[in-house]
């Protein structure tokens, strides 16, 4: 087996057996944050879990730019069809593709947040939330999408508990 395979499992087997420890999901996510940033690589992560029309963010590690808060609505958007609706990943190359899925596009750009990846996070044929990685300009390609796209599974847990408990807010 090629060590990078290797390597990518033996990271996601950690982060499974996290998810029966107690402190869930604060300690999961950061996990996660640690994992992400090691494997695809990092500058904003935010975890969205979505409940009919709206969404809510349940981490960021940006907390000042985009802090977790309760749900806003998310009204109908070509990004939202595609990762949302179609669930497909988004990749988002540069500031014109950036412009193109954020109405947030000029707060993104002005922390230097010019590439973006979004990963749908689907159960039982649902989307149930995204993850979403902001790096800087060209920064993500196709393959950092399939490193990221391995680890939406394992958020399946804590959306369903979100969506279970409201907007409960998780630093």
């Amino acid at each position: 087996m090629p060590a990078t395979i290797d390597r990518n499992f033996r990271m996601t087997e950690d982060l499974i057996g996290l998810l029966a420890e107690p402190g869930q999901p604060d300690s999961f996510f950061e996990a996660l944050d640690t994992v992400l940033a090691a494997r695809v690589g990092h500058r904003l992560l935010t975890l969205l879990y979505k409940d009919g029309d709206e969404v809510a963010r349940i981490y960021s590690t940006m907390p000042d730019a985009y802090p977790v808060f309760g749900r806003k609505p998310m009204g109908v958007t070509p990004w939202g069809d595609l990762v949302l609706r179609r669930q497909e990943p988004f990749l988002g190359r540069d500031r014109d593709a950036v412009k193109w899925a954020f109405f947030d596009h000029e707060l993104i750009a002005s922390l230097g947040l010019n590439s973006a990846i979004n990963i749908p996070v689907v159960y039982d044929g649902e989307t149930i939330g995204t993850i979403n990685l902001l790096h800087e300009e060209y920064f993500y390609t196709d393959k950092h999408v399939q490193i990221a796209k391995k680890f939406a599974p394992l958020l399946i847990p804590a959306f369903l508990e979100a969506r279970r408990d409201g907007s409960k807010s998780r630093a």
